[in-house]
């Protein structure tokens, strides 16, 4: 239980803590309120500030909202999660583009010969995983800014995901992410934390 002088310590006040953190949850069931472009657009313009390695950037956004192309997703997902992904008014499959160096021309002008650094595509993959689940992390707390509730899932076929919607270029699925206002019993039992003195370590 984080107590009020704790919380008194962070700049932003106790109600954006507890929308961001603490009273967020993970949602396994959404109402039929639709999620709207301009909200996916707004956490985007939000958590694109967030930091990456070099500024590379190399998380991709996938927004599957059609009833055609939520079909399609289905039988990628793992069984436990097609219901859920059914209802959701909209699924975002967030992936790393291993072919981001293309871009640091853009995204890191005051060096864009660093693009050569990047000549090895093994490289390249492990470099925009990292980084991309960097930004995964940031993209499920700008949902939560939104006043939305995520509900992110690894458990689906990411090689048939690749191949069904990333044929036409060289992105990774790694993380599946439900979003909307919660339906009915949306929570399951709040599990608990490890405490700080378990985590870390001073020296």
């Amino acid at each position: 239980m984080t107590t009020f002088a704790e919380s008194e310590q962070l700049q932003v006040p106790t109600e954006v803590q507890d929308l961001l953190f603490r009273e967020a949850r993970t949602a396994n069931s959404f109402s039929t309120e639709p999620v709207t472009d301009e909200q996916v657009r707004a956490i985007y313009d939000l958590v694109k500030w967030a930091p990456t390695s070099m500024n590379t950037q190399p998380l991709r956004a996938l927004v599957i909202r059609s009833d055609e192309a939520k079909q399609r997703l289905l039988p990628l997902m793992a069984e436990g999660n097609r219901a859920k992904t059914e209802a959701a008014p909209l699924t975002v499959i967030l992936a790393a583009d291993v072919d981001f160096h293309e871009n640091i021309p853009q995204t890191f002008p005051h060096n864009p010969g660093v693009k050569d650094n990047f000549s090895d595509e093994a490289g390249r993959v492990e470099f925009s995983k990292l980084n991309s689940l960097l930004q995964v992390g940031y993209f499920i707390i700008g949902v939560r800014a939104a006043g939305l509730a995520a509900g992110p899932m690894t458990g689906f076929d990411a090689a048939g995901v690749d191949k069904e919607f990333f044929s036409g270029n060289n992105w990774r699925s790694l993380v599946a992410v439900n979003i909307g206002k919660p339906g009915d019993n949306p929570w399951y039992d709040r599990l608990p934390r490890l405490d700080f003195d378990q985590v870390v370590d001073t020296l």
